[in-house]
This record gives C-alpha cells, sequence and structure tokens, in this order.
C-alpha cells in the first residue's frame, strides 16, 4: 500500500525552487497577508459612541428665565467696561439626542439681543436660549 510520502519520493529531497524572474516577497509583506480580517469594520467606534453619555437640556422656569433676563440686563447695562462673567450654557452634541453643559469665562464683547446672542472677547457666540446661569461681579 502507498503512502503518502511515496507519491513525493521523487521530488522530496530536491532543494527549494528560488525564482530568477520573480524575487521573493519580503517577510514583512508575507506577514500582512495572514493579519486578522476585520469584518465589522467600524464596530468598535459605533459601541463607543453608543456608550457616549449626554445630558438633557433644563428647561428654565419662570422666576429662574426672569431673573437670568435681569443679570443680561443689568450685564448689559456695564457693556462699557466689557465685565468678565461666567457663562453656563447647553451646547447640543452634534451626533446624538442631547448635550452638554460648558461654563465660560471671559470677558464679554457683546449682547446682541436682535441675534440672542453673547459674544466673548475670545471669540465665543453663545446663544440667549441656551444660558442657564450668568455670574459677574457688578461695577456699580
Amino acid at each position: 500500500m502507498k503512502t503518502a510520502a511515496d507519491n513525493y519520493e521523487d521530488i522530496i529531497r530536491l532543494a527549494h525552487h528560488v525564482s530568477v524572474s520573480h524575487p521573493q516577497m519580503p517577510v514583512s509583506e508575507r506577514a500582512a497577508q495572514f493579519s486578522p480580517f476585520a469584518a465589522l469594520t467600524g464596530y468598535e467606534a459605533a459601541i463607543r459612541e453608543t456608550g457616549r453619555l449626554t445630558e438633557t437640556r433644563i428647561e428654565l422656569d419662570e422666576d429662574m428665565a426672569a431673573e437670568l433676563d435681569d443679570k443680561l440686563r443689568t450685564l448689559q447695562e456695564q457693556m462699557e467696561e466689557q465685565p468678565e462673567a461666567s457663562v453656563t450654557y447647553f451646547l447640543p452634541d452634534e451626533k446624538k439626542a442631547g448635550g452638554a453643559y460648558v461654563t465660560v469665562t471671559g470677558r464679554i464683547r457683546k449682547i446682541d439681543r436682535y441675534k440672542g446672542t453673547i459674544i466673548m472677547r475670545d471669540g465665543t457666540n453663545i446663544l440667549i436660549r441656551d444660558v442657564t446661569a450668568l455670574s459677574f461681579d457688578t461695577m456699580v
């Protein structure tokens, strides 16, 4: 009975063939052929994005809104001094529902009631409707 080794008895002891016309592939490139296949490309990023937490927007009650409006009015009266203030506002998330509350501290350059924005000296534009808290030193 013939074995598998008997089938190749005539070539088993020959020297390994090296092609003259085709150079050998470098080992570093050969390894890339056997790297794992990522069938679910982007799946890991989607899992991270789903797990990322966002906050829900808080709706101000009438008293809080009136207090905030008074502070804005007082701040607007002091605009010549470009007062320093801390503004906390809701920043909507670009990719999913919700967002984050951000606090910016700096000098206010302008309060534009027509556009509904607070413009900081550093160029940050904050929508007044997104502001939840405002604090500053009054200059009387």
